[in-house]
């Protein structure tokens, strides 16, 4: 599944804040179970456990790329920024 192509804010907001999370320790490795539990996990910070959650989680999986090998929190993050400002997808 590809970004879309137009993201809504609220999709944006969540990219935003996913990258927030991951100025934490922006050495440690990225994994790809930590992008799919964050998308959940935000999504329902954002709507609470609700169907928009729901649409919201899926729209931040389409538009967060997988997790490339040895790719850092903190490089993940400037990716995730750059998708947000519609620079890349």
């Amino acid at each position: 599944m590809s970004a879309p192509t137009v993201l809504s804010d609220d999709t944006r907001t969540l990219l935003d804040w996913l990258a927030r999370k991951l100025d934490n320790r922006p050495d440690d490795a990225m994994r790809e179970e930590t992008r799919r539990a964050q998308c959940l996990v935000l999504a329902e910070q954002l709507h609470g456990p609700t169907e928009a959650a729901f649409d919201a989680e899926q729209d931040l999986l389409a538009a967060a790329p997988p997790v490339r090998p040895n790719q850092t929190r903190g490089e993940y993050a400037a990716l995730l920024r750059l998708i947000a400002q519609g620079v890349s997808q």
